[in-house]
């Protein structure tokens, strides 16, 4: 599958327009579950389902630390398939309240020789009401995270209503919930790291979070924060400590980057964040960073550059306890989820380790 991906699918999608190509798979995704035997086929892809894969944090289980990250599948429409391709969770989102359609296109760009994509997505989003309708009352087997964010014309002092009001429209299909204050392409949202601005937004989706354990007679949910790459020293104290104030239960490590430091050679000035392989190395420094600061007492959850199960390693071994992937998925294909883990079992049982969770803070 991975020589017919590489050989023949990855070329023929190449040929046509990056979000045009996204929008494809997702659908060819998202058709295959409604086939009969088509989550089956796909879940002859996954990997092992092992135990010593199983990594609990915020209450949940996962049962392996692989996650999709935000922005692969924004509207949940394949969660199912991408959770029968092995991975342990999938992060649906950015959603917004309110239908919007994001920036103008063309707005994604691969740069495939060096493993990356440059995204200037500006949360596009089908809205609340349509991803509830999504979700709701599908039993999915594994771990649905929402991806919160904000409408574009919802001036800063009323952000806080607008992350509240998604969590209250999908509390219950929501196996826990990540505040985006860090996309840089939706002008003015990473000023909502700061402190106090940080801190209101998680007390308004805390009380959201109380209204919905109430109503369905539940636990509340795990709200984590997913931060900027491109903080300063003094800009990653400020918003952990909004962060920790705000009763955040882990953080999300990190969106994509401004910056173009990262990349081997120049590409033409588009817009918008970096994501993939040249965020690999500084996405583990600041893992490793946010760990040693808060101690290892907040969960971490690793983004940016993972490609493979070494990657895996590498970055729990920083401080992350779980891990995501977007952009490696794009030029690895559907057996990628089955064969990291795969790998990952193998460095298990060859170091001789009982659970993957041994792995966590290792080198921080």
């Amino acid at each position: 599958m991975e020589s017919l991906y590489r050989g023949v699918v990855y070329p023929a999608l190449a040929r046509v327009d990056a979000e045009r190509a996204h929008r494809l798979a997702l659908r060819l995704l998202h058709g295959l579950e409604g086939l009969p035997g088509g989550i089956q086929a796909l879940a002859q892809l996954a990997g092992p389902d092992d135990d010593r894969l199983c990594v609990e944090r915020f209450g949940l289980r996962f049962r392996n630390p692989l996650g999709v990250a935000a922005g692969l599948d924004k509207d949940g429409e394949a969660a199912a398939a991408l959770l029968a391709l092995g991975f342990g969770a999938v992060e649906v989102g950015t959603v917004t309240p309110r239908p919007q359609p994001g920036n103008p296109r063309p707005r994604v760009w691969r740069i495939a020789d060096q493993g990356a994509v440059i995204n200037s997505m500006g949360f596009p989003s089908a809205g609340a009401a349509a991803v509830r309708a999504r979700l709701s009352g599908r039993h999915l087997p594994g771990v649905v995270g929402i991806n919160l964010g904000k409408n574009r014309e919802t001036p800063a002092e009323r952000a806080a209503e607008d992350y509240a009001a998604v969590l209250d429209a999908l509390w219950d299909v929501a196996g826990y919930v990540v505040v985006n204050v860090s996309s840089p392409n939706t002008p003015g949202l990473r000023d909502l790291q700061r402190r106090a601005a940080l801190a209101e937004i998680l007390r308004a989706v805390a009380a959201a979070n109380r209204r919905g354990a109430r109503l369905h007679d539940a636990r509340e949910r795990p709200v984590l924060v997913k931060i900027a790459p491109d903080l300063d020293e003094a800009g990653l104290e400020d918003v952990v400590a909004g962060a920790v104030e705000g009763g955040a239960a882990g953080l999300v490590v990190a969106n994509t980057t401004s910056g173009r430091g990262q990349l081997r050679s120049p590409v033409p000035d588009y817009p918008g964040g970096l994501s993939g392989r040249p965020l690999n190395a500084p996405a583990t420094a600041l893992t490793r960073a946010v760990y040693r600061l808060t101690g290892g007492s907040l969960p971490i959850v690793g983004v940016g550059g993972i490609a493979s199960a070494g990657d895996v390693i590498a970055r729990m071994r920083a401080g992350a306890s779980l891990v995501q992937l977007y952009t490696a998925f794009v030029y690895g294909g559907p057996s990628l989820p089955g064969r990291i883990l795969t790998d990952l079992l193998a460095c298990l049982e060859r170091d001789g380790l009982r659970s993957i969770e041994e792995l966590v803070g290792v080198d921080a």
